[in-house]
């Protein structure tokens, strides 16, 4: 193939010129994209091409500099196998810049923001981007919710149906993203439909092949970081829970204030030790090693507000609400059903303190919902991953708590990449990593892109992004949702 060996001779000059990074740059093209020209219909506004796909509705356009943004929904099966058995109104998004230009198919694994932003990939080749809300969370949810079409299936189908409908648009190449649980869907993407995509950038993607057996996440968690940083939050958290009575006095009050329930977790107890035994992975998933100056240094002498402060700061007391898990009901469910759930040790608390644990995803769903753990689900996507990846990017941040255990290639993989972003954590990318490996894997985006400059063809240390950076549409800091999920 005339890419695999543009690819070998390029990563020759790499290997050659490792030491010299950036002596050379890629052009960097103007994001001008306001045209909507196509090599088959150059006279059509892109938004009348994209309301005349069957089953394709405007929800509205909002403005953007260089763009345009709109709001879709479409029409989608309830149930891929039996497409008569009913429909659903998905929301979409789709950031057009060029038809001309790659797209990049990106989605959260959660809600779709109808606020214009831009992925990683979508700024690195400079193209359009097609965002796309997972199945079952409102407003994309069929009704009724008949919940055994929430899986990884399911949803790799939807993700299929949208990209066959707009291929005929957007003709050029194709590459899927998304972090977390967005990295794990277009990782499944890829397992059920590998032809579709010509490129997956998968972003912090948990893998959780044994569900039963979790002890990497306790190997993580004593050695992550500093003895001083480690001592700090486990002193924090532990005092929480010895303090149990005096702060659940303080919570009852809060959640009164705030008309808070509790019927889905069963009482205010479990919800108190659910937000407790997540601090210290609510810490290591958002912040960073600078940040531990923020945590109290002597727990036991701290006061319960210092204390409440710290652990609402990060894991959030609203979170194990009803009104905190509602919007989150399709994860728990997915985690639950297919995905696995981490449950970790905690050797530095007395277990007379600990009354629940980490608490299963059922504990988390409604119990009108039923749910049959599939243990075979992420043990076929493992070995798939291991033995046929071609052209999947993984990137872990090496303090986050989910990367403990990542996706691992085998002998069947081709020009794939699991690499590591230095002391980063849940919102690690591609920029973080270190110069060698950001060039290397910046190229491979642009190659599988079909965009790479001739710059970089020649020297793929020279890559970098072909769009500038735009602080409103890159805005990538990780969002904190203070709970225990991917």
């Amino acid at each position: 193939m005339r890419k695999a060996l543009r690819w070998l001779l390029a990563l020759t000059v790499l290997i050659g010129t490792m030491s010299t990074a950036g002596a050379a740059t890629a052009a960097e093209p103007e994001a001008n994209g306001t045209t909507d020209s196509s090599t088959t219909d150059s006279t059509t506004d892109i938004k009348d091409r994209l309301l005349a796909v069957p089953g394709m509705s405007l929800v509205e356009e909002k403005p953007y500099t260089g763009y345009r943004f709109f709001v879709l929904n479409y029409t989608q099966p309830v149930d891929h196998r039996r497409p008569s058995k009913g429909t659903f109104q998905q929301r979409i998004t789709v950031l057009h810049k060029d038809v001309s230009r790659p797209t990049v198919f990106y989605t959260s694994g959660y809600n779709v923001s109808t606020t214009p932003r831009r992925s990683e990939p979508t700024q690195i080749v400079d193209g359009n981007q097609v965002s796309m809300e997972y199945r079952f969370f409102t407003p994309s949810r069929p009704d009724p919710a008949d919940w055994s079409k929430l899986d990884i299936w399911q949803a790799a189908s939807d993700q299929h149906r949208i990209f066959k409908a707009l291929k005929k648009i957007y003709s050029e190449n194709w590459i899927s993203t998304g972090g977390s649980k967005g990295g794990m869907t277009a990782t499944y993407y890829e397992r059920f439909y590998p032809r579709d995509m010509d490129g997956v950038v998968a972003y912090v993607a948990p893998n959780d092949v044994v569900n039963k057996e979790d002890s990497a996440y306790d190997r993580f968690f004593a050695k992550v970081g500093t003895k001083e940083c480690r001592d700090r939050l486990n002193g924090v958290q532990r005092e929480a829970l010895v303090r149990r009575e005096a702060l659940k006095k303080k919570y009852e009050a809060y959640a009164a204030e705030n008309e808070y329930t509790f019927d889905t977790i069963g009482s205010l107890d479990r919800a108190y030790e659910a937000v407790v035994l997540d601090y210290v992975w609510g810490f290591w998933q958002y912040s960073t090693l600078k940040d531990c100056t923020s945590i109290p240094a002597d727990a036991k002498n701290a006061t319960d507000d210092e204390i409440w402060t710290s652990i609402d700061t990060i894991s959030g007391f609203s979170f194990y609400t009803d009104q905190g898990l509602g919007q989150y009901t399709p994860y728990y469910y997915q985690a639950g059903t297919q995905l696995g759930a981490p449950t970790i040790q905690f050797p530095h608390i007395e277990k007379k303190y600990i009354r629940y644990g980490y608490q299963p995803p059922r504990n988390f769903v409604p119990r009108s919902i039923p749910m049959k753990f599939e243990p075979w689900a992420m043990r076929d996507v493992d070995t798939w991953v291991k033995h046929n990846a071609r052209q999947m990017l993984f990137v872990y941040g090496e303090n986050d708590p989910w990367g403990a255990e990542p996706f691992r290639l085998g002998h069947g993989a081709r020009d794939s990449y699991v690499l590591t972003a230095p002391g980063m954590n849940h919102g690690a990318n591609v920029a973080g990593l270190v110069p060698e490996e950001k060039a290397l894997a910046t190229a491979r985006i642009l190659d599988w892109a079909d965009v790479t400059p001739s710059a970089v063809q020649d020297n793929p240390a020279a890559a970098k992004p072909l769009a500038k950076f735009d602080a409103k549409l890159d805005k990538r800091n990780v969002e904190q949702e203070r709970t225990l999920r991917p």
